[in-house]
């Protein structure tokens, strides 16, 4: 049987739309949470006196959550639709957990956006929708959910799809090619399988729309760029040697091949490559390897560090130009501020030496050549240092390493794409 496509998705909205409830509704419904279990979370809501939570307590299993009736990290959670299988990234709609909804965001590769028919678009759904934009998602689904606190009223329905369109039209997303799928997360209206209780509505569940309208990461396209590997960990195992860790971004990677983990500079050849503890003949993007390779001993390596072929090696940044979204800054971003910019799976503190033009988030349009700073909610293109030497490109040459958040103070400050690049090492 083919291997059915992997496809990261993230759950997106404001805080009270019910979209923990969705997630832990679709995993039960396509069987991924069984009755009993459902049985014991609908015991602890009750419990708690939280009696309609049980299906975001698939989800919230952190105490402390249950207690806020919050979502606070991000959980991770798999389903399969007949295509795709599919790891669902429930997000924190809370305003202090906006630095978490970052880091999903950034590892999606599509976006369901949850709005609630009672309470139509708040600040925070705009704030999610431009973020999902800046942070390269281009696919999206809107459910329009508590639709059984609405009666199920059509006019309701179309109502909440007009006030979203205009907005995801504003920040560049088509709302003609955005589905608009009418839910009820608690009721189960719609989430695993079409409703009788909305006659009106002839268009698919959230499962098909998610089965039919995403398209997973292209990985043939992928494939077909540099080899691009940031490595999480690195392993001494008795008898193999040193086994590098990590998830192939773009590129093939074989053994045999001759690499260069930059900024290092080492170089070494693949003797094997695993994945579940099985030796793999190659491995393709998307994929989570271990490979032992030649000529590289523990300390050589470490996480953060990229490896690529030796013919097209990783580019170690001497400076780069990038957009950024300043998400929440206490006062101003200017010129010699140095963060730490947190990019695939490197942190690395970098100097802001100029700040080029201010754009307007909303629209894209220049708003201010060289001004003296940026504060929150401001869209910048910025020029950076970085204080040591990393891995980091062009975004439109590669795209999954070319996005990062910006992070200071223990919150994200500011997330953003990579414009150009000016190499040390080519």
């Amino acid at each position: 049987m083919a291997k059915k496509a992997h496809l990261n998705v993230v759950f997106i909205g404001h805080v009270d739309h019910g979209k923990s409830t969705l997630v832990g509704r679709l995993l039960y419904d396509t069987g991924f949470v069984p009755e009993n279990v459902m049985k014991k979370y609908e015991d602890e809501a009750k419990k708690a006196g939280k009696a309609t939570w049980e299906f975001a307590f698939v989800m919230d299993r952190m105490k402390e959550e249950r207690e806020r009736g919050l979502t606070i990290d991000i959980a991770h959670q798999k389903f399969k639709t007949k295509k795709h299988e599919i790891t669902i990234i429930d997000a924190p709609g809370h305003k202090d957990f906006i630095k978490n909804m970052i880091t999903g965001t950034s590892q999606a590769d599509a976006a369901v956006l949850v709005v609630s028919a009672k309470d139509g678009v708040q600040e925070q759904t705009k704030e999610h929708i431009t973020l999902s934009k800046t942070l390269g998602i281009n696919q999206l689904i809107v459910a329009v959910n508590k639709m059984d606190q609405v009666d199920y009223s059509e006019e309701k329905y179309k109502a909440t799809k007009e006030e979203v369109s205009k907005y995801l039209k504003m920040i560049g997303f088509d709302p003609a090619k955005v589905p608009f799928i009418p839910t009820s997360a608690y009721k189960g209206d719609n989430v695993g399988k079409k409703t009788e209780k909305m006659p009106w509505w002839k268009g698919a569940s959230l499962v098909e729309a998610i089965n039919d309208e995403f398209e997973p990461l292209n990985i043939e396209d992928l494939a077909k760029l540099p080899l691009r590997l940031p490595l999480q960990d690195a392993y001494s195992i008795t008898g193999v040697g040193t086994v590098p860790v990590g998830r192939i971004e773009t590129g093939i990677l074989k053994p045999g091949d001759k690499i260069i983990f930059e900024p290092q500079g080492v170089k070494g050849e693949v003797k094997s490559i695993e994945m579940h503890h099985e030796e793999q003949a190659k491995a393709m993007p998307g994929d989570n390897v271990g490979f032992n390779t030649k000529g590289i001993g523990k300390n050589d390596v470490r996480r953060g560090d990229v490896a690529g072929h030796v013919d097209n090696p990783p580019t170690v940044a001497k400076e780069f130009t990038a957009q950024i979204i300043v998400l929440n800054h206490p006062t101003v971003i200017a010129p010699g501020y140095a963060p730490v910019f947190h990019a695939h799976t490197d942190q690395v503190a970098c100097r802001i030496t100029e700040i080029l033009k201010k754009i307007d988030p909303k629209t894209g349009q220049v708003v201010q050549e060289n001004p003296d700073f940026v504060k929150t909610g401001d869209a910048a293109v910025i020029k950076v240092v970085p204080t040591k030497p990393m891995v980091i490109e062009k975004y439109k040459d590669i795209p999954p390493m070319g996005r990062f958040a910006i992070r200071d103070m223990g919150i994200t400050v500011a997330v953003g794409m990579v414009l150009d690049v000016v190499a040390k090492n080519k």
